[in-house]
């Protein structure tokens, strides 16, 4: 089972026209890797999948798994709001290599639980393909229940689940009721360390952008038990987690990456670079963080 800290990496873009630059994300997965980071997800919402082409999306996941080199797992976002279109992408990311595909609940058409139910179970049964689910109802508007969690729990390739939720209501009756090989990771980083203390397996994280080496030793020092180092790490990141999220993931951190040094300023519309207001803010939450600036 992966456990531990995954970042939710950005797609580094170049100024002007936009293109990947995959120079720099190489360097991004060999610093993570460095950093203590256990897992790449590439071409998640944090990557901008909903604004690069079907082509570009394959690339990314290629890349990812060419630089990783093996090193640390990679998940690739195979989500789709079409059955087909989610499974073309998984069938993709096995042919090339990835470890994982990180499957999104599908937005906009808004589906019943049954309608859930079946499109997971169809990405399942047609490609033999490790999947985490991934529930974030604020962007998809739909909501995958946890009776639909346990539903899928069953399905032997269904191995986990990224809740974006931040509900630890929530997430204490589901680990209760599934088995213990299933995963469960926090796709909120503010309330991430109570996943984790819970029984939590991981963290796909925004701020292990700006912040890789601080989430992964908080992580392990949970699975450790040493409570009290994981809360100060934790209450370092308070200020960072909050701010990383003032505008739409990932205006914030594209360009708290960029006052790092760390990439370009690239960003596609409809994104637009962070309002000066929040500068400020940001700011003081990386160096809170002991995060370096450039």
């Amino acid at each position: 089972m992966l456990r531990g800290s995954i970042v939710a990496i950005v797609t580094p873009m170049k100024v002007g026209d936009t293109s990947i630059d995959y120079e720099i994300l190489g360097e991004l997965i060999d610093w993570h890797i460095n950093e203590g980071t256990k897992g790449i997800v590439i071409v998640g919402t944090t990557g901008e999948s909903p604004t690069v082409s079907f082509n570009e999306h394959c690339q990314l996941i290629k890349f990812a798994v060419k630089a990783s080199q093996g090193r640390v797992p990679v998940i690739a976002g195979t989500g789709a709001n079409s059955t087909q279109e989610a499974i073309d992408l998984s069938v993709y990311s096995k042919d090339v290599g990835a470890d994982f595909g990180l499957s999104v609940v599908p937005y906009y058409n808004k589906p019943t639980q049954e309608g859930l139910y079946a499109h997971f179970k169809a990405i399942a049964e047609t490609v033999d393909f490790p999947q985490i689910l991934y529930n974030v109802p604020g962007r998809t508007v739909a909501d995958l229940s946890n009776e639909t969690v346990i539903r899928l729990s069953k399905i032997d390739n269904i191995i986990g689940l990224k809740d974006a939720t931040a509900d630890l209501e929530r997430f204490v009756e589901l680990i209760g009721r599934v088995g213990q090989d299933f995963a469960i990771y926090s796709g909120d980083d503010a309330t991430a360390l109570g996943l984790l203390m819970l029984g939590g397996h991981g963290v796909i994280s925004v701020t292990a952008n700006v912040a890789p080496n601080l989430v992964s030793h908080m992580c392990d020092y949970v699975f450790n038990e040493d409570w009290e180092s994981a809360k100060k790490i934790n209450q370092r990141l308070v200020t960072l987690n909050k701010y990383l999220f003032c505008e739409a993931n990932p205006i914030p951190v594209k360009w708290a990456l960029n006052k790092m040094g760390k990439l370009p300023s690239g960003i596609r519309s409809p994104l637009t670079s962070l309002s000066t207001k929040w500068h400020g803010p940001l700011v003081k939450g990386l160096e809170q963080a002991g995060v370096k600036l450039k």
